[in-house]
């Protein structure tokens, strides 16, 4: 919570962890589960909301023919006009997943909604395996949206795994990082002696070093012969989890009070260690190909 005896920017978000299946039969069943859980944060007073990666559809597509009969486009898609409705009645902010449709291209991209209607969205910049065959890598960079509650930075899955999108959402000043994701099994070892990910680890290491909280919400189930890892979680912005993390195969919702403000004076942790001003880019900016920009205030 914030230094201060009462929150500047209060938000209670919630993460949502389930099991939308792919299929086109199952479509329907998926949105209303997603938006039936949702209101059960809102029951729970969550304002901000935040479900996983193609939470409408389903992940295991067999073709790209399949992923395209999933797919909506960014404005007037059911799927899409149900969240943008849910967030109106109920006055909170909504993150979503869904294959998008523009032409004939798609992308896995993430949605925002608040009360009233579409804030952003976001156009999954690292595609993961099979995704390569089903979608066009994201074009529109890593955007954060100004809202009413603070600044939103939304980014998908396989992203975590690049410490330059977290960097680049909390160097444009995110309050906060909604992180949607079908974290998929990958050889063992998946989990340590406390129930964690390596998903979990990366999403409590991106907050910690970019001092900005991480709300990530996952899936769970088997699909198609694949099988997701659940680990849903809302990391502080000292990366510790806010609450539990999330088990591996159990639906649920995890809550978290925060206030967003206190992302904007983390950095300084003493009087000589301020995290972006200490990035030596003078160094490694050169090394890595980037141009040389000052950091941009928060």
């Amino acid at each position: 919570m914030s230094m201060h005896t009462a929150p500047i920017s209060p938000a209670r978000v919630a993460v949502i962890q389930f099991d939308p299946q792919v299929g086109q039969q199952h479509c329907d069943d998926n949105l209303c589960k997603g938006l039936k859980l949702a209101q059960q944060a809102v029951d729970q007073g969550a304002n901000l909301i935040v479900l996983p990666e193609l939470a409408n559809t389903g992940y295991t597509f067999h073709s790209r023919a399949e992923a395209y009969e999933h797919a909506e486009p960014l404005t007037d898609g059911p799927s899409l006009n149900s969240w943008s409705a849910f967030a109106r009645e109920h006055q909170v902010y909504l993150v979503a997943g869904f294959a998008e449709r523009d032409g004939l291209k798609l992308y896995d991209s993430a949605v925002l909604f608040g009360p009233q209607g579409r804030l952003g969205h976001y156009r999954k910049a690292h595609l993961w395996n099979q995704e390569k065959l089903w979608f066009t890598p994201g074009n529109l960079g890593f955007p954060v949206f100004e809202t009413a509650i603070g600044r939103i930075g939304l980014m998908i899955c396989w992203d975590i795994w690049f410490p330059e999108v977290p960097r680049l959402l909390a160097q444009q000043g995110a309050d906060i990082i909604c992180s949607l994701n079908n974290w998929v099994w990958t050889p063992p070892p998946l989990f340590d002696a406390s129930g964690k990910c390596m998903a979990s680890y990366l999403t409590m290491t991106a907050a910690h070093v970019n001092n900005v909280p991480i709300a990530a919400a996952n899936r769970i189930g088997s699909e198609r012969g694949g099988r997701f890892l659940g680990c849903s979680l809302i990391a502080g912005t000292n990366g510790w989890p806010i609450g539990e993390v999330a088990g591996a195969e159990n639906e649920c919702i995890i809550v978290a009070d925060l206030d967003l403000s206190t992302a904007r004076s983390a950095p300084i942790w003493n009087n000589l260690n301020d995290l972006p001003r200490d990035r030596r880019i003078d160094v490694y900016g050169s090394m890595l190909g980037y141009e040389l920009h000052p950091a941009l205030p928060r």
